[in-house]
């Protein structure tokens, strides 16, 4: 079992930053990939960054390329989402998730069903 537990979320106006942050306990994640996905009122939830379990890779969307960085500290067992250039439309709940099931995977997972658990998420709102 893996517990994931974000924080970081809040209220920003349009061009400010948020860094969120998942910790990570139970079962260690250190040899796994993990990922942010996120997901706004009445839309699905969708992919919007992730690292490898070694951090050497990484992947971004579309929509955040450019502005968002993930980063790990696996001694932590944390990994980070720094958001710069914040826009109205990132407004969304943003979930943590960690891929158990494949230890140390070569590739990024971008897709939901690639990923075991899940944290409770976080919220971030950006006013324009």
């Amino acid at each position: 079992q893996v517990q994931l537990v974000e924080s970081g979320g809040g209220l920003v106006q349009a061009g400010g930053s948020l860094r969120l942050s998942c910790s990570a306990s139970g079962r260690t994640a250190s040899r796994n990939a993990m990922g942010w996905f996120r997901q706004a009122p009445g839309k699905e939830r969708e992919f919007v960054a992730a690292i490898s379990w070694n951090g050497r890779n990484t992947v971004n969307s579309a929509s955040v390329k450019g502005r968002f960085t993930i980063s790990r500290d696996n001694a932590k067992n944390t990994v980070h989402l720094q958001m710069n250039s914040l826009k109205p439309e990132d407004t969304a709940v943003y979930y943590c998730a960690a891929d158990v099931a494949r230890v140390a995977r070569v590739g990024v997972p971008t897709h939901l069903y690639e990923y075991d658990y899940w944290g409770q998420g976080t919220q971030v709102t950006v006013s324009s």
